[in-house]
């Protein structure tokens, strides 16, 4: 299978992972020489600079690792990266919100329609079709954590991780689909996505936790790709003598990594239909929603994408529209003052462009069968850096003080062009119900650990207070921590009716 992804998707770089280092084969001095002629023929030759003063096993893990790499397709990348091609006269960019047809809200839909998607979704949950996808790639390092991000306690009364807050509500959404369809078994498998450096810690963190009471057979860890580090001068950068320089290859790598690490197969074997896909920074993402899935499928498209109302006219987030007659996500800097605070004709009180992009998307099965037919078409963006690496003339270590190359990744919403309008949708949702990320260190006082658990304890209290409970909240002590396990989105709280809680408190058991 893997060599004929590697026939079908030709001249892509590849991801490294591979055997553990104890496994790597040791390659015949032909098949190292022919290696070094590639990269010598392609100019990046000076790779193996160091080669003669390696031993034996780093000699081997370098030859792994540049072989999961094109050096002539990694030179035309560092030559788009370096030398963009000039800018054109362009012509005007056109920018309208998704046609009425390929949207809907949860603020103003007809309830008999959020009804039904979500008895679709749920069938599609009880009959097996549904997976998860989370994207846990990032390490917890703003947040002050050497651990992967998902590991992080927000601080919660219970003090689950944003792992153990996702894999409970998995949890409680098979239960569901299994009570209300009368199935033996409901199971949604649970892939997620890591980097190099919090794979590992991922895995050993979730056998710690026992799979947080998933089934392991259904929880399926796997890495996402990586690309070299280029120096300003188009050159593969060298991490040490013995390794080149690599970094992630962005939340876009998602699509071939979805191939190469056998997950779409897995997908294919278990007949899944259905895929949610999603972040690990946010706090309060409804895991598979049957709302979101029987919203997609009811519309039989390929692509559908959560947002958020954006908050005022200058609020910072990319937003999802329709860019010369495309679905796309603009960023904000993209959009002229006019732009932002136009309103909606229909309705004059909110922004006419007000999606803004979530990074919570659905995905057909159908559509990820075609991913050898364009993720070569997506474009790769680059990020300057200040990259520590070691001079290939001489050996020495170089701690560079300002950007001495780039790194380049991709963006998981570069193929919503490629996606035709009929079959690409948004739904709007709740940002207090839906939408809390973390993103920086406690005290900052936006998308902190503290903004996430207050969040989650005033959402549990709007459940509660619905289902008839009365907290009662003294001075800044407010909130209610509901376990997934209980309610995955407010329902069979009614138990609480009539009774008082006095904040802040937490729900673990009825």
């Amino acid at each position: 299978m893997a060599a004929a992804i590697k026939e079908t998707v030709s001249n892509l770089i590849g991801k490294i992972s591979g055997p553990p280092e104890e496994a790597l084969r040791e390659p015949s001095t032909e098949e190292f020489q022919e290696l070094q002629k590639k990269y010598t023929d392609a100019g990046q030759g000076h790779v193996f600079a160091f080669v003669d003063e390696l031993q034996p096993a780093e000699k081997t893990r370098l030859f792994h690792q540049l072989t999961n790499f094109d050096p002539s397709r990694i030179n035309e990348l560092a030559n788009t990266a370096l030398n963009p091609p000039p800018k054109t006269e362009e012509t005007a960019v056109t920018l309208e919100p998704l046609p009425e047809v390929a949207t809907a809200s949860i603020l103003d839909s007809d309830p008999a329609d959020l009804k039904r998607w979500h008895e679709v979704g749920l069938k599609q949950v009880a009959e097996n079709k549904v997976a998860a996808v989370l994207m846990a790639g990032g390490q917890g390092t703003r947040l002050g954590s050497s651990a992967p991000k998902g590991c992080f306690d927000i601080g919660l009364l219970s003090e689950k991780s944003l792992f153990q807050l996702q894999a409970e509500r998995i949890l409680k959404l098979q239960e569901l689909a299994r009570k209300v369809h009368g199935v033996e078994s409901a199971i949604i498998p649970w892939y997620i996505m890591t980097s190099g450096p919090t794979r590992k810690p991922t895995e050993e963190f979730f056998e710690k936790h026992k799979y947080f009471g998933l089934e392991k057979s259904n929880v399926t860890i796997f890495e996402q790709g990586v690309l070299p580090c280029i120096s300003n001068e188009g050159k593969i950068m060298l991490e040490s003598k013995g390794k080149a320089a690599v970094a992630p290859d962005g939340n876009g790598g998602i699509y071939l990594a979805l191939v190469t690490s056998g997950v779409r197969e897995d997908m294919r074997r278990r007949g899944i239909q259905h895929i949610h896909t999603f972040g690990v920074d946010n706090c309060l993402v409804k895991v598979g929603d049957p709302v979101f899935i029987g919203f997609s499928a009811a519309k039989d498209i390929d692509i559908a994408t959560k947002v958020v109302r954006k908050r005022n006219a200058t609020e910072s987030v990319g937003l999802i529209v329709q860019k010369n007659g495309k679905p796309d996500v603009v960023e904000y800097s993209e959009i002229d003052q006019e732009t932002a605070e136009a309103k909606d004709p229909k309705q004059p009180d909110v922004l006419k462009f007000r999606a803004a992009n979530i990074v919570n998307h659905y995905y057909s099965f159908r559509f990820l069968e075609s991913i050898e037919n364009w993720v070569h078409k997506l474009p790769h963006h680059v990020a300057r850096k200040k990259i520590p690496c070691v001079n290939p003339e001489n050996g020495d270590a170089v701690k560079p003080e300002k950007p001495n190359g780039v790194k380049l990744e991709q963006f998981i919403f570069d193929v919503f062009p490629l996606t035709p309008l009929d079959k690409f949708a948004s739904i709007e949702v709740l940002r207090e119900e839906e939408f809390s990320p973390l993103k920086n260190a406690r005290g900052t006082g936006e998308d902190d650990p503290d903004t996430s658990r207050a969040d989650i304890m005033k959402q549990g209290q709007r459940w509660v207070e619905k289902a008839g409970a009365i907290v009662i909240t003294d001075g800044e002590a407010f909130g209610v921590e509901v376990s997934p396990l209980i309610s995955y989105s407010g329902e069979n709280l009614d138990f609480l009716s009539g009774r008082e809680i006095k904040a802040p408190a937490i729900l673990e058991k009825e």
